[in-house]
């Protein structure tokens, strides 16, 4: 609080801790007249892959195309304006497929960041991690690892600015237009993982991604249902090692097992998609 006052002015009142997230502390804080949101990270999120610096870049990129809250701060920890605005449930989010597009679009052509996200890799580092720390290992992970190695040459280098954790909870509305938060997993990535990643999250079905992908323009299904299965696989992989490390009052590992059970329900699909993919 010192040295964030040294940036943004005096401290007034209490911060009020802000409820819902998954790995880090966040406050609502008023310096200096002004309402702000104060992160502190969780405890060794560096294991989870997380680039600071990558983060910043991205969020300032958001802010600054009106998808993500401006930046006033980040160090010695993330302060974002606050926004009066309120949660959009998934069935509303699901309705809202066009400006989610338009969302999306503004954001993968930002600017380059600094750092890759690689939902190949992740996976791969997780597991490792998990392992060195203790952590159990999911049964399915050779099947899962196997399915995503097949996967992998099919996505080369087109690459974009991405967000790559559009979770419900991770969108607003401030009654003018949807607004993204938390770019904490922001990188460079092909774009059909973000649109892969809030079909996934928001259940959509075969019509609804057919509706965002007309909507975003210039995307294949098939790729699209391919990174569906790897954001499954890395949220699940994320709940491993967040086990074995987070000090939060969270079960990960029964969230681990919810998006492995998702990624192993559609194995039986994976020839069919990968022969779609390399068709088109």
């Amino acid at each position: 609080m010192r040295a964030l006052e040294e940036q943004l002015g005096p401290a007034e009142g209490e911060p009020v801790p802000l409820t819902g997230g998954q790995t880090n502390s966040i406050y609502r804080v008023r310096f200096a007249g002004r309402e702000c949101v104060v992160r502190l990270p969780g405890k060794d999120t560096g294991l989870l892959g997380i680039d600071r610096e990558t983060e910043r870049a991205a969020a300032v990129a958001a802010a600054a195309v009106g998808v993500g809250p401006e930046i006033l701060a980040s160090e010695p920890c993330l302060v974002t304006a606050f926004i009066e605005a309120r949660p959009v449930p998934a069935e509303e989010l699901r309705a809202r497929l066009p400006e989610i597009a338009e969302a999306l679009r503004a954001v993968h052509a930002g600017p380059s960041l600094p750092t890759t996200f690689s939902p190949f890799e992740l996976t791969a580092r997780y597991e490792r991690t998990a392992r060195e720390r203790g952590g159990g290992i999911p049964v399915a992970y050779p099947e899962l690892r196997a399915a995503a190695d097949a996967i992998e040459p099919l996505f080369g280098e087109a690459r974009v600015p991405c967000h790559n954790d559009l979770l419900t909870a991770n969108f607003l509305d401030d009654g003018t237009r949807l607004r993204i938060l938390d770019w904490e997993y922001a990188g460079m990535n092909d774009p059909h993982f973000d649109l892969g990643n809030f079909a996934g999250h928001h259940d959509l079905d075969a019509d609804e991604e057919l509706a965002l992908l007309e909507a975003y323009g210039g995307a294949s299904l098939a790729r699209l249902r391919l990174m569906r299965f790897m954001a499954a696989f890395w949220e699940g992989m994320w709940g491993v090692v967040q086990a074995t490390c987070s000090d939060l009052d969270i079960d990960y590992l029964g969230y681990a097992e919810r998006h492995l059970d998702k990624v192993r329900g559609g194995l039986a699909d994976l020839p069919t998609l990968l022969d779609d993919a390399r068709a088109a």
